[in-house]
This record gives structure tokens, C-alpha cells and sequence, in this order.
């Protein structure tokens, strides 16, 4: 692997979930110096919603906005500036996202080289995954309930988490934008260092800094100011909240901030929130290329909108990748209905239970089984937690009501029978306004007319 030398490069963390904002592609173009734009697409809800596009079309199953709002508009500005592109925008079809996006780069006459990183696809395993032959001897089961595999003839996808040095082999081989499928999302940033830098698999200190790194720039302006404990101090400025910079230097320490002028904030207080966000143990977080310590990171504010960031311990390498796997377990609809007035929670309660009563009768009669899981969920107007909404004195409550079916048809019978209860529910409920057309009526009083009595 040909290592670079570069003692610092500029990485700019541009999506933080599919349907981000596309304004972060053209501000963080404008920062000075810039090296990497960074994407991350990629939840396991998302796997989920690409894997049924792709089922429906075999062309979809990646971020299309990547491709129409990222770079349509700003792949010229891309090429003039060296500016180098990595993504895991492909989803469960990085091959169909990259063939979009070669055929953009053709229409504006540009020069750009567009990689794909493959191997995270595991659908072809699965047949031996649920019948417990594949890799391993024993059953297969999920890492968290201990759930066993489920019906290869209802996986929808299976994809595994793939690390950093397959990116920075594609950055080798002189790749302008790297498309990849389900990587750990800190990959896109670590696979820059890797390149940048001549990083090699036992350099684990400097591996958990560059993941750390990416972890920072991974969900975009959570690190500068979004979802922060402190919110009133940043609250003014985060509908211009700027997308997050590192500048990474060989030794794995860095600098975060953001575009000068751009809104949010970037403090001690903001990184280090985005630093232990969904890591599970801060002396253990674990991914594809090192397991990550950063219980002895130091972070210090250096100027205004700037905090360095140094002290990540690499504690090695864990012996095998997570996967992710998707796959029909029936179907499940819900709706909020508001109630209002005396007693509202426990006349939302009578009213869910009507629903209930009535949903199963249906369904018994059109031969289906019982709803497979029930939710109700009553958040009061005056403390919004859950149980505690059944206080006597809440006069306003929404209630949650959800149901779960091994079939569709089970799923609209429920939905039917529950607006039926609209007009059989306790005084003073209401389905809780949606977006639909503002239609208004107009009404007045006319003096009553009679020719024969003038």
C-alpha cells in the first residue's frame, strides 16, 4: 500500500443519516485547504428501506441524493478543487449508485474516477446462516436477544460491516470518489488517513484516532451544536448550524470546527457528547479494523469554534466483522389520536381498548389470526412522559396506538376498525392534525325575502 507522507489533511463530514441537508456539500466546498468530503448514509433502518426499493426496482437500493443533490450540483467545483469524495452512500447497491453517478460525471464532461467497494453483501450466505452450516458449526444468533436466524426465504438483505482498508486501497489505486455499501460509518474517514498518512493494520493508536475522527464527523451537526444538552446556548444559531471539519494530522491528533461564519457551535461540551454518542463502552468500542479506548481522550477548547482532540488507544482487533440483517416479520401500522377535556388519559385508554376489542373480533371473522404485538402510549399535555400522563389533572393527552400482524390485510383491518371508533369513543376525541389542505367554510345570514310582501 503506497503511503502518502501528507503530515495534514482537511476532512469535511457532509451527511450525517440518507435525507440530511444538501446545502453541506457547497459550504464545506467553500473552506480553504479542503481535502475529503466525507458521507455517511447509512442506519440499519435505512438498510432496511433500501432493501425494499431494490426488491421493487433492482436499479434503486442506494442514497439517490447523494447523486442528484451532493454532487449533481457540485461535482465541477469537486474536480476543479482535488477535492476527493467518499461515501457509503451505495447501500445495498453501490454498484447501480456508482453507474449513476459515472453517467453525471459523463454528461458534464468531466474527468473523475469513481470506485466501488464490494464484499459486504452477504445474501448469498444466507441459506447456510439459517440452517447453521455456514462458517460456523453452531446457530447463528442475534448479538443483543439471542434471537436465531431468521427464514433465508424472508432475508431481505445481510450485510456485513466492512472497515477502512478497502477505502483507502480504492484512494491507492487513484480513485476520486469511493462508493461503498454497509462500511462502519467512521470508515469514510479513517480510509482517508489510511491513504493520506501510510497507516498500516497494527498501527492501532493511530487507527483508533483516525476512527475517532470519523466518529466526530459521522452525524454531521451533532458535533456542532444539534441534540446538545446545553441547547440554549446554541439555539439561536442552528438553523445555519455549519457541517462539521477535522483537520487530521499524522499522529492522529486533530482539530474540529466548522465553516467560518456558517451557525452552531463548536465546543469542548459538543464533541465530547458526539464522542460518546452510541459507543457503547468508551474503553471498548468496537469496529472492523481496531477496538477503540477513549476513555484517556483529552479535549481542549484552542479558539473560538475549535477543540483538539488527542489521547485515542488502540486495544486491537476484534476477530470478527457485525453483520446486519433485514427481513420480513410481518407488518405494523399506528396512528395518535389527541383526547382532551376531564379525565383524557383514562378515556384514551377506554378508547384503546375499544379498538382492541373490536380490531380481533374482525379479525376472527375474516379467519385471520390475533394482532401479533399491541403499543398504547399516553403522553400527557402537562408532562409528556409516558405513565405519567395518567394523572388526574391532565386535560390534554395524545394517544399512541400501534399494532403489529403477519398480514397486510390484518394491518388494515385494524386501521379500519379504529377510525370506526371515531364516532363510538368517549366526548372529545380528535385525530391529531396532519399536513393536508387548508379548506375554510364561509357562512352568513340573509334577511329572509318574499316577493309577496313588499
Amino acid at each position: 500500500m503506497t503511503a502518502h507522507k501528507k503530515t495534514r489533511i482537511t476532512l469535511g463530514g457532509a451527511s450525517g443519516y440518507w435525507g440530511d441537508a444538501a446545502m453541506a456539500t457547497t459550504r464545506l466546498l467553500s473552506v480553504e485547504n479542503l481535502d475529503y468530503l466525507v458521507y455517511d448514509y447509512l442506519a440499519e433502518v435505512t438498510l432496511s428501506i433500501m432493501a425494499r426499493a431494490r426488491a421493487a426496482d433492482p436499479s434503486q437500493g442506494y442514497a439517490t441524493d447523494f447523486v442528484s443533490a451532493a454532487m449533481k450540483p457540485n461535482l465541477a467545483r469537486i474536480a476543479t478543487q482535488g477535492v476527493r469524495v467518499i461515501t457509503n452512500a451505495g447501500g445495498v447497491n453501490p454498484r447501480a449508485c456508482a453507474g449513476a453517478l459515472r453517467q453525471l460525471i459523463l454528461e458534464q464532461g468531466l474527468d473523475l474516477r469513481v470506485a466501488v467497494v464490494l464484499g459486504d453483501d452477504l445474501m448469498d450466505r444466507v441459506p447456510g446462516y439459517a440452517e447453521g452450516t455456514a462458517e460456523s458449526t453452531d446457530t447463528i444468533r442475534e448479538m443483543f436477544t439471542g434471537e436465531s436466524f431468521p427464514p433465508a426465504d424472508k432475508v431481505a438483505s445481510a450485510n456485513a460491516y466492512l472497515g477502512a482498508f478497502p477505502i483507502a486501497e480504492a484512494l491507492n489505486r487513484g480513485a476520486d470518489i469511493v462508493i461503498t455499501g454497509r462500511c462502519v460509518d467512521s470508515a469514510v474517514t479513517l480510509g482517508a488517513c489510511i491513504h493520506a498518512f501510510g497507516w498500516q493494520p497494527d498501527d492501532l493508536d493511530l487507527l483508533a484516532r483516525g476512527s475517532l475522527a470519523g466518529h466526530i464527523l459521522e452525524c454531521g451537526t451533532q458535533a456542532t451544536g444539534g441534540n446538545f444538552t446545553d441547547w440554549e446556548s446554541v439555539v439561536d444559531t442552528l438553523a445555519d448550524a455549519g457541517y462539521p471539519l477535522a483537520v487530521m494530522e499524522a499522529s492522529g491528533e486533530f482539530e474540529v470546527g466548522k465553516p467560518d461564519g456558517s451557525g452552531g457551535a463548536v465546543t469542548v461540551g459538543t464533541v465530547a457528547e458526539q464522542m460518546l454518542y452510541e459507543i457503547g463502552d468508551p474503553q471498548a468500542y468496537i469496529l472492523p479494523d481496531v477496538v477503540c479506548d477513549f476513555s484517556a481522550v483529552t479535549l481542549e477548547q484552542i479558539a473560538p469554534d475549535r477543540v483538539r482532540v488527542c489521547g485515542a488507544r488502540g486495544a486491537g482487533v476484534p476477530p470478527s466483522c457485525k453483520v446486519s440483517v433485514t427481513w420480513m416479520d410481518g407488518f405494523r401500522a399506528g396512528h395518535i389520536w389527541t383526547m382532551v377535556g376531564r379525565d383524557a388519559a383514562r378515556k384514551s385508554q377506554y378508547f384503546a381498548d375499544g379498538v382492541f376489542a373490536r380490531t380481533r373480533t374482525t379479525l376472527a371473522g375474516a379467519g385471520l389470526p390475533d394482532l401479533t404485538e399491541t403499543s398504547v402510549e399516553i403522553n400527557g399535555a402537562e408532562t409528556h412522559f409516558g405513565a405519567a400522563a395518567t394523572r388526574a389533572n391532565s386535560r390534554e393527552v395524545d394517544l399512541k396506538i400501534a399494532v403489529k400482524h403477519p398480514d397486510a390485510k390484518g394491518v388494515a383491518l385494524f386501521l379500519k376498525e379504529m377510525t370506526g371508533m371515531a364516532l363510538a369513543a368517549p366526548r372529545a376525541c380528535a385525530v391529531s392534525p396532519a399536513l393536508a389542505p387548508n379548506r375554510r367554510r364561509w357562512c352568513a345570514c340573509f334577511p329572509f325575502y318574499c316577493p309577496s310582501q313588499r
